[in-house]
């Protein structure tokens, strides 16, 4: 945790914590460094160890055998709840729905095709952390879709880019190489 960047922390989806004996000393270190969700493995079910889990901060607790794409699942769930909007969010001109309607521009619909609009929200919800490709793949694609490449996420991203920087006069999407991708408005 302490040799990690700062951007490297802030691209990591969850932490997803094992049995060991001073895992409950875990979550206030993460927490001072990421945002991220703290999932534990338990190996039993015992009401005073989910607890003892939660009241140290952890965000969920699964019982084994668990298969990854419930644990993607809870990590998401708990991202909703952390960034969840009530009404539009954006930045100045730019206003982004989460309820299936394209973004506005000056109160100007654009028109984007459903995974742009998706890739626009996960980055709005996301906007105060750097998501990786890999990360907006396995949201907007599934993480067990292997007929399209993650590759794809760069043409959807180079797209939507285009059309708000047309629309708005500049770039509202920062995009660092092999780092990822954050909306900064």
């Amino acid at each position: 945790m302490t040799s990690a960047s700062e951007q490297d922390l802030g691209a990591v989806q969850s932490f997803l914590l094992g049995y060991f004996d001073t895992r409950p000393a875990y979550p206030e270190m993460i927490r001072t460094h990421s945002r991220a969700p703290i999932i534990a493995l338990a190996d039993i079910k015992s009401l005073t160890q989910t607890l003892e889990l939660f009241t140290a901060g952890i965000d969920d607790v699964v019982r084994k055998p668990v298969h990854v794409r419930e644990i993607v699942a809870r990590s998401d769930a708990v991202w909703r709840r952390l960034n969840s909007a009530v009404g539009p969010a954006g930045a100045g001109r730019l206003k982004v729905f989460f309820d299936g309607r394209d973004p506005e521009v000056d109160n100007e619909a654009i028109a984007l095709p459903r995974r742009e609009r998706h890739i626009l929200e996960y980055l709005v919800k996301n906007s105060k952390r750097r998501v990786t490709k890999t990360q907006i793949f396995n949201t907007i694609y599934g993480i067990f879709n292997d007929d399209v490449d993650e590759s794809v996420i760069e043409g959807h991203m180079s797209k939507l880019r285009k059309k708000l920087r047309l629309k708005l006069g500049h770039d509202v999407i920062d995009a660092k190489r092999y780092i990822g991708y954050q909306f900064v408005g």
